[in-house]
């Protein structure tokens, strides 16, 4: 298995940049100073104060029923005292039971409104005790369908609704004929997003992210190139379901934003191979891969002649910022979240994770600069650990991106945009180093966090029982 040089190595500025440069990866790190994250940003009829967002993350931690708990509320307060002034999407909400990704996920609708309205009322009003003010605060809430990766049941079975029969995914996942959702269930499911965002809009959030990203079902039909009927096929086919959800909010609502978390390039699946490491799945070699949106044809590539067809589309309906991403955390995981460590059911990296974070970087550059009037959040950074602020920054002043989002770092280090704002210095321990911790302990049915650096976390009996199976799944694997 391949060792890849750690960013801890990496001692000081000069040594990253030097490693990187050496590397060939296009990782901008050149900026004098990290000023560019206090720069505010003109939106809509206002401003959004800086250059940080917190990306949304799917919980697992909330009630039974939908509703968000305790654990949900602090770890919402951490990102409204975190000095991020975009909050992009807080929790990934499902609009329906049956389209949620966990048992513990958030569910929007009228048995949840109260507490989640309240919450948000509470972020806020935290934020606006920490720094002053919340008029530049944004705040939106993820709605999404998980399709393929539905899970409706106490016991976490799979129980997916699929968008269509992809030949390497159905083999993996185990997908059958009864799977595939009909189109009269597309239309129930737009239903879903239109009154989901029409309690998002009543609870005060400034708008909604409708998620067509990591293969859940808004994004996996954007690939449908060989589903019959009105939702697959061309490309107008592909994009209708996203047209009847942006034109129900839009008749629906009356002041809400409407913004989209994209997977602007997909990958053919990867699968555990020698010595656990990742590897594609076999495509024959003699015919494109072609259910990769976004993708180039050889499942590993991108072209971004569709993704951006369907920017400018979504502009047509009132769409002014996105949220960029790549790929899928349940088949290529490593390209869209780079990592040095893989999670439990998961794959070593083939490649450095900084490639990874290239990636990102390179291909949300060019949508910048092919889309120049989107406003669009980066993402992938976390990987980067110290040098995530001076990466960020170079991003910022090139002009390759209008935010910097971080996920699985706010859970471990939520100051560190306060920090970096503020001038502080860095608090090493406090860095994410991609243990894959916070995915690992809810496919094993505990609640997310940071077990290794968050004390909340880390004093939690289950923070023993997830070092117990680390270390089972580590002899049995040697």
């Amino acid at each position: 298995m391949a060792t890849y040089k750690k960013i801890t190595e990496l001692k000081s500025p000069e040594d990253f940049r030097d490693f990187v440069e050496e590397s060939g990866w296009n990782i901008p790190c050149r900026a004098a100073g990290l000023e560019a994250f206090s720069k505010p940003l003109a939106h809509g009829s206002g401003k959004i104060g800086n250059r940080w967002a917190i990306l949304p993350m799917e919980g697992w931690d909330c009630e039974d029923d939908g509703n968000p708990s305790a654990l949900t509320a602090r770890r919402w307060e951490r990102f409204a005292t975190s000095g991020a002034k975009l909050i992009y999407g807080t929790e990934a909400a499902a609009v329906m039971y049956e389209g949620r990704s966990n048992t513990r996920q958030l569910w929007i609708a009228p048995h949840t409104y109260d507490r989640i309205a309240r919450q948000l009322e509470v972020m806020r009003e935290a934020h606006a005790r920490r720094f002053g003010c919340a008029d530049d605060l944004r705040v939106g809430l993820q709605l999404t369908h998980s399709g393929r990766y539905s899970h409706s049941n106490d016991d976490m079975r799979l129980e997916s609704r699929i968008a269509y029969h992809h030949p390497l995914l159905d083999k993996k996942f185990g997908n059958t004929p009864k799977d595939l959702v009909r189109d009269d269930e597309l239309r129930r499911i737009i239903d879903r997003f239109i009154e989901a965002a029409q309690l998002a809009e009543r609870a005060g959030f400034d708008f909604v992210d409708v998620k067509h990203a990591h293969g859940y079902m808004a994004h996996e039909l954007l690939s449908a190139v060989d589903r019959p009927g009105a939702f697959g096929g061309s490309f107008e086919n592909r994009t209708h379901f996203f047209r009847e959800v942006a034109d129900g909010i839009r008749s629906a609502t009356s002041s809400l934003e409407l913004s989209l978390r994209l997977s602007l390039a997909d990958f053919i699946p990867f699968e555990k191979g020698d010595e656990g490491v990742g590897t594609p799945m076999k495509w024959p070699e003699e015919s494109a891969y072609p259910y990769a949106f976004g993708g180039d044809g050889t499942g590993l590539g991108w072209n971004l002649d569709e993704p951006i067809a369907f920017l400018n589309l979504a502009r047509k309906y009132g769409v002014r910022m996105i949220c960029a991403t790549l790929g899928s955390p349940y088949y290529c995981p490593h390209i869209q979240r780079p990592a040095y460590y893989p999670v439990s059911d998961g794959y070593a990296p083939p490649e450095h994770p900084l490639r990874g974070v290239a990636r990102h970087i390179e291909v949300t550059a060019e949508i910048k600069k092919r889309c120049p009037e989107l406003r669009i959040v980066g993402s992938g950074y976390t990987c980067l650990q110290e040098y995530l602020p001076l990466v960020g920054a170079s991003a910022l002043e090139a002009g390759m991106a209008d935010f910097i989002g971080i996920g699985r770092m706010v859970l471990s280090y939520p100051e560190i945009c306060a920090d970096v704002l503020e001038g502080a210095p860095l608090r090493t321990q406090c860095i994410c180093r991609t243990l894959g911790e916070c995915t690992s302990a809810p496919r094993a049915g505990m609640v997310s966090g940071c077990y290794p650096l968050d004390p909340f976390y880390r004093a939690k009996p289950e923070a023993l029982k997830l070092r117990e199976l680390k270390k089972e799944r580590q002899e049995k694997e040697s």
